[in-house]
């Protein structure tokens, strides 16, 4: 495990060597302080141009990049406005593409309007919006889902530029948890829904959502989601409140040399097709996947163990999209990028909810803000099952749990007990890789 998420302060993001050229380049027109809290953004925005292309994950399930949720949060004036500069960017492909199939849907509508149209009865083409506006009713979401469905699955994206938009593209907030769900899982919408033409279909819910939100604002919205999955299967990326420093940030500008350099890149992704096995990346996911049960056992927090299931999942669709537009081909820094991910999504997770998931009370203070806390770093080199046990009590922990952590710690090998003594010390193992 190479980041400690139980600070305050960001995980670092690698440096962007081989292998993440496309991410460099859509860096090159943001501000600085902007870096990390974007590029976990980026992706549900690349991975919706991924069409007829699968991967396989480790557990041998096969998965599209459809599905990808995000959501940047951070203080009213922290720069979130930038997103919506790079998904314009992104997205003009999609933009000549919907109004195509606009200048459809307009001669559609004058047909109706026509004398002949009680005669002629002209059909609704199928016409299907790949990046619908932010505030798309649930019933034009619904109906486009099924339009993209019978093009061949594509998928549709959407920016919300405030976290209350979901309401409305859900069909109001009850609903919010379960459409999150089928669209994160790509699963149909659920129910068949009556409209004045007669039953509607029961579409596969191909979507890909950024959002924008303010702490407060993110914190109302998720609160009674926290434990039903939905909050687990939403990537969040969160920027910290800077100092008064008294600069404007710079954006860059986006050039025609950007955007045909950009345009090479959304080649790859739109040109993919086929099933795939990625090996290293696979293998990554299962490394992660331990990482995270031993941190959770450190930590003696199931909490952080639900939610990282999910965050390596996302994590690693992120590497799919990497790796087609790296040319099918995987490197180094590639792998470094997909592992920072899982570890800035829970950081940002525990940032802004930390309270909430410890059912403590509904405030942000600092002191509560924080990680998980690894609870063998706390105690000395030698101690007793007494002294975890009062540093368990002092953490908010409760006593009887105390067993069994020293179990799970004894079965990794991250102490041994000296029957003699009746103490517990660190290994060699654990201490090297504390390093």
């Amino acid at each position: 495990m190479r980041y400690d998420i139980s600070k305050k302060t960001a995980p670092e993001m690698p440096a962007l060597g081989r292998g993440t050229e496309c991410l460099k380049l859509l860096l090159s027109q943001v501000s600085k302080d902007m870096y990390e809290p974007l590029i976990p953004m980026v992706f549900p925005i690349l991975g919706a141009h991924v069409r007829n292309t699968e991967f396989q994950y480790p557990d041998f399930s096969w998965k599209s990049t459809a599905g990808m949720l995000a959501n940047l949060c951070a203080d009213s004036g922290c720069n979130k406005g930038q997103l919506s500069n790079l998904v314009e960017a992104i997205c003009r492909d999609f933009r000549s593409h919907d109004e195509a199939e606009l200048q459809k849907l307009v001669a559609w509508q004058k047909q109706v309007k026509s004398r002949s149209a009680n005669k002629e009865k002209p059909v609704r083409p199928d016409v299907a919006f790949l990046f619908p506006p932010n505030d798309c009713t649930s019933a034009a979401f619904l109906q486009n889902a099924m339009a993209c469905e019978v093009q061949g699955g594509l998928t549709q994206y959407l920016n919300l530029q405030e976290v209350e938009m979901a309401d409305k593209l859900c069909g109001g907030h009850r609903q919010v948890s379960t459409m999150l769900r089928n669209i994160f899982d790509c699963q149909r919408a659920g129910a068949l829904r009556a409209t004045a033409d007669g039953v509607c279909g029961n579409p596969v819910l191909r979507a890909n959502i950024t959002i924008s939100s303010t702490p407060y604002a993110t914190r109302q919205f998720y609160k009674n989601d926290l434990f039903n999955g939905t909050f687990g299967r939403v990537v969040f990326s969160y920027k910290a409140r800077t100092s008064r420093d008294g600069r404007i940030p710079r954006q860059g500008r986006y050039s025609n040399d950007f955007y045909r350099r950009l345009d090479e890149y959304l080649v790859r992704l739109e040109a993919s097709t086929g099933r795939f096995v990625i090996n290293p990346l696979n293998k990554l996911a299962d490394k992660l996947a331990e990482d995270m049960a031993q941190m959770a056992d450190l930590a003696d927090d199931d909490v952080l163990w639900d939610i990282s299931k999910r965050a390596i999942v996302s994590a690693w669709k992120a590497g799919c999209v990497m790796w087609v537009l790296n040319n099918q081909s995987w490197t180094k820094a590639m792998g470094e990028m997909v592992e920072w991910l899982v570890y800035h999504d829970i950081w940002s997770k525990m940032q802004v909810f930390a309270d909430l998931l410890n059912r403590e009370a509904d405030a942000q203070e600092d002191v509560k803000r924080r990680g998980p806390k690894n609870l063998l770093d706390e105690l000395p080199n030698t101690f007793c099952e007494a002294q975890l046990s009062a540093l368990r009590l002092k953490m908010g922990k409760s006593d009887e749990g105390t067993a069994n952590q020293l179990y799970q710690w004894t079965f990794r090998k991250f102490i041994v007990f000296d029957k003699a003594s009746g103490q517990y010390s660190k290994t060699e193992f654990y201490l090297n890789r504390a390093k």
